[in-house]
Order: structure tokens, then C-alpha cells, then sequence
């Protein structure tokens, strides 16, 4: 078993015979334009909360939100010209992901009321469906906004960092008031209501705020969430709260104690709502081999207030990063480019490692504030990563040999998205 076990990881490129040399990745750029999966409409760069460590506000911006030739707020008509495009973009697809962001999203429901049943009659009207979610602090989650949003199935992502004595250090209000007791009876409300869409919870992790089974505890038990997931904050490394060598260490290790209690629970056919490791055995069942680390400029992209199209919702804004506008389409020449300079063949450091097929270098906006360029490979990260992939190779292995079916639940999702074409 564990024989036929280490074959399919071989099969789909997790794992390499130990004398097989490391072959380089084949450039290829794709010569036609890729179907657009996601788009992710930033409705507002405003927002009712004051986060220290906001890429959007914080020190490490790279837009100017508060007095920069952007609007606060999307019109109608921009969200009415950034469906139709998306609708174009989408080709065959005959599902599209329509995603709400901001600053605070729900600080624009006037365009969320109009735009959600415009994708939904636009796209009917084209044989098609959209599916929408949106990312929110929650703390305006009013009783009608929580109605609008179950009764139009509206996925919803909370950003929200862990107990009150997590939440209330870095997520506060402009006045510097926290704002845990304010979005808690909001999220809880919202949990008890909304049944027919997964309710995440995505939290920030800082150098100050790095207990993450507390914080697990708290957001799956205590509160409720489906799912929990982590990320460290994107930030240069002079904060005070950027994860350096030391925490990293400490983040590994508290994730490889929820992986493998994640393990357990998998073999007894039992959900665990740890979304980073369930994401990346997700990858290895597909077998991915990237040649770019997630689909922006791809089948993802961000369109800022104004209708500008940027490579993603990080990037939205910000002129040396557009593809175009919702208006006047895609530049092609400019998005061959990028794809181009950033393919994973350009990155030198990543050509040895093991790791590269699932990685690929790393966000494009973790690098651009990192380092100051989107082309370079996130090297602070490399042994992390790599560490983490093996973990995670180990937890599959582990469920392939004891209950191979389980993996079954990836081939469903795998079967959902390759329909969306047919």
C-alpha cells in the first residue's frame, strides 16, 4: 500500500525519485487568451476600521487611497461595465466567480444590490451562472445585510484575527477601539442564518500575535466558523510585527500540530475546518505544476473603483500593475508580458528546488513589498515552504494508504470546475 501510495504522488509530480535530476520547467506562455474564473471587484478602498498592519492603509501601501485619483466608492455603471466584462472574459466557462472586496465592502451595498442580480439576470440571459462571496470585518453586518446576503447565497469570508486580547491589537477602529465586541454578535448572527454557503474565517498572523491553536480554538469551537485559515501579514521586515526566522519556526510548528490533527479527523471521515493544509492536499491530488503561483493576470484579475483591471484585488489601483480597464479590455500585449517575465522558468533560485511545482516563487504582492519587484521569488519563505510541503506530502501519503477514499471529496471539486466548461 505504501508502494502504490509513493507511485501516485511520483505520478502527479509531488514527490521525485531521489537520483532523478531536477529537469527545468518548459517556458510556455499561453498563446491565447486565457478564460477569465474570477473576478474580484473592489467596491470601496474606504473603510470603517484601521488596521496597523493593512496593505491597503498601512505603511507598506502601494496605492494612495485617501486623497488619489481613485474613487472612493465603485458606481453602478462601473460595476454594470465590470460584470459585462467579465461575462466577455469568461468564454466557455459556463460558471464565473464574481468576488465583493474592499477597503470595507460592505461599506457599498448600494452596488451590491445592483450588481448581483445584474450578473445573475446578464448571465442567465447567456446560458451561464455566477457564484458570489465576499470578504468583510463584519462589522456591519446589519440584520438586512445578512438577510440580502442569505437569500442571494452569498459566500462570505470574515477577516478577523482570533479571541478579544487578538483582535483588539491590531484590528481597531480609527478612534483605536477595538473591534472585537462589535463584530462578534455580528458573525454569530450571521452563522446562525446563513446555511447554504460556507462562512470562512481568514486571520492574520503577526509576530505579536502568533498562537495559533488558541486562535483555531477559539474561531472553529467558540465561535463557529466552517473553515479557519491563516496567513502571515505581508509586510517589509523592519515592523515591529513582521514573521521573521524565529516565528516562522513557531507558525510551522503549531501547523503541523492542526495538520495532524487534521490527519485523524480525515481518517475517521471526520470535518476539520484547518483550510491551509485541506488547500494544499488539494493542490497535490490535482497534481499541480505551476508555472505561476496563483492565477493573477490569468484566470484571476481585480478591478479597482474606477474600472481599472489590475492582476489582482491587492493591485487594484495602482497604475504600474493594470492589464487595462473594464471599458477598453484587456491589454493583451501587456498581460503576454507579464506572463512572460514572471513565468517560473525566469526565476533562477527556484530552478533546484523541489518544492518549485507547487510554489512557484510565491505571491506577487508579498514580493513587490518585500523586495520591490513582483518578479522576484519570496526567499524569505523557501525553507518554510518547503518544510510545510512536507508536511503536507506526509499527511496525503498517510490518508492515500488509510482511507483513500476521503481524497475522493478532491476529484468532486476537480469533476465541478472542469464542467464549468462544457
Amino acid at each position: 500500500e505504501v508502494d502504490n501510495s509513493l507511485m501516485e504522488l511520483q505520478q502527479v509530480q509531488a514527490v521525485a525519485e531521489a537520483a532523478r535530476p531536477v529537469e527545468p520547467m518548459p517556458k510556455i506562455i499561453p498563446v491565447s487568451p486565457f478564460p477569465l474564473t474570477t473576478m474580484v471587484l473592489n467596491v470601496t478602498n474606504q473603510c470603517n476600521l484601521s488596521c496597523t498592519y493593512c496593505y491597503e492603509y498601512g505603511e507598506d501601501k502601494i496605492v494612495e487611497t485617501s486623497n488619489g485619483s481613485q474613487p472612493k466608492f465603485m458606481s453602478e455603471e462601473t460595476a454594470r461595465e465590470s460584470v459585462d466584462f467579465m461575462l466577455k472574459e469568461s468564454g466557455e466557462n459556463k460558471v464565473a466567480y464574481l468576488s465583493f472586496f474592499g477597503g470595507e465592502t460592505l461599506m457599498n451595498m448600494s452596488v451590491l444590490k445592483f450588481a448581483i442580480p445584474y450578473a445573475r439576470k446578464r448571465a442567465a440571459e447567456l446560458g451561464k451562472r455566477v457564484e458570489f462571496n465576499l470578504t468583510t470585518n463584519a462589522t456591519l453586518l446589519k440584520p438586512e445585510v445578512i438577510d440580502f446576503l442569505v437569500e442571494n447565497e452569498v459566500a462570505v469570508t470574515i477577516s478577523i484575527d482570533g479571541p478579544k486580547e487578538v483582535q483588539d491589537k491590531f484590528r481597531v477602529f480609527q478612534s483605536g477601539v477595538g473591534s472585537y465586541d462589535i463584530a462578534l454578535p455580528k458573525i454569530k448572527e450571521l452563522l446562525s442564518k446563513h446555511r447554504t454557503r460556507p462562512i470562512g474565517a481568514r486571520v492574520t498572523l503577526t509576530s505579536q500575535t502568533l498562537d495559533i491553536r488558541k486562535i483555531f480554538d477559539h474561531l472553529s469551537h467558540d465561535v463557529g466558523f466552517y473553515e479557519v485559515g491563516f496567513a502571515p501579514v505581508t509586510t517589509s521586515p523592519q515592523r515591529d510585527y513582521a514573521i521573521e526566522d524565529h516565528g516562522l519556526n513557531d507558525m510551522l510548528g503549531q501547523f503541523t500540530a492542526l495538520a495532524n490533527e487534521f490527519l485523524e479527523h480525515a481518517l475517521d471521515n471526520r470535518h476539520h475546518g484547518f483550510s491551509n493544509v485541506k488547500d494544499t492536499l488539494e493542490e497535490i491530488h490535482k497534481g499541480a505544476s505551476k508555472a505561476y503561483p496563483c492565477g493573477a493576470g490569468l484566470g484571476l484579475m481585480g478591478v479597482a473603483t474606477d474600472g481599472q483591471v489590475a492582476l489582482c484585488h491587492r493591485f487594484a489601483g495602482s497604475d504600474e500593475h493594470s492589464l487595462g480597464t473594464v471599458r477598453d479590455g484587456i491589454d493583451r500585449k501587456r498581460q503576454t508580458e507579464f506572463l512572460d517575465q514572471h513565468h517560473l522558468a525566469n526565476k533562477t533560485d527556484c530552478h533546484s528546488c523541489w518544492a518549485r511545482p507547487l510554489c512557484s516563487g510565491g505571491c506577487y504582492h508579498e514580493a513587490h513589498t518585500r523586495y520591490g519587484s513582483t518578479e522576484h521569488p519570496n526567499l524569505h519563505y523557501c525553507d518554510w515552504i518547503r518544510e510545510w510541503t512536507d508536511v503536507c506530502l506526509r499527511i496525503y501519503g498517510e490518508i492515500a494508504v488509510h482511507n483513500p477514499e476521503y481524497l475522493n471529496r478532491f476529484d468532486e471539486r476537480v469533476t465541478n470546475e472542469a464542467s464549468q466548461t462544457n
